[in-house]
């Protein structure tokens, strides 16, 4: 796995969407993470130092894997680029087929038939 800055992240990111669009997948993931190990977390911790929480982003191909870190700063940059990279490349995606709440609910009544009228309501009429 390559630890890799946020640009050339994002620039390998979209050259992997292009070289799997006719066939195969990229899974990319995000997690919290230090980049510290357990035991310096702890003496951190003991410390009373403030631990800084970065995100942990992946994507994989199934051949090559890469990935990046990203910091508080920057993250509102990244997920711009991000975002407009996964926009650009979910052409494949078919439309999901919604029913509208208030058609459905009119072809039920049309499918039910019209309403039986009670005698009690045939004398007030």
């Amino acid at each position: 796995m390559v630890l890799l800055q946020l640009d050339p992240f994002l620039s390998e990111l979209t050259s992997m969407f292009e070289r799997s669009t006719e066939k195969g997948s990229v899974w990319v993931t995000l997690k919290r993470s230090t980049l510290k190990s357990k035991v310096k977390r702890n003496k951190m911790k003991t410390a009373g130092e403030a631990i800084e929480y970065r995100c942990l982003v992946r994507a994989t191909d199934g051949k090559k894997t890469i990935s990046t870190s990203v910091g508080a700063k920057d993250h509102q940059r990244f997920q711009a680029s991000y975002a407009t990279i996964l926009k650009a490349h979910m052409t494949a995606l078919k439309k999901r087929e919604r029913k509208d709440k208030r058609k459905g609910a009119e072809a039920d009544k049309k499918q039910k038939g019209p309403k039986k009228i009670s005698s009690a309501t045939k004398a007030s009429v």
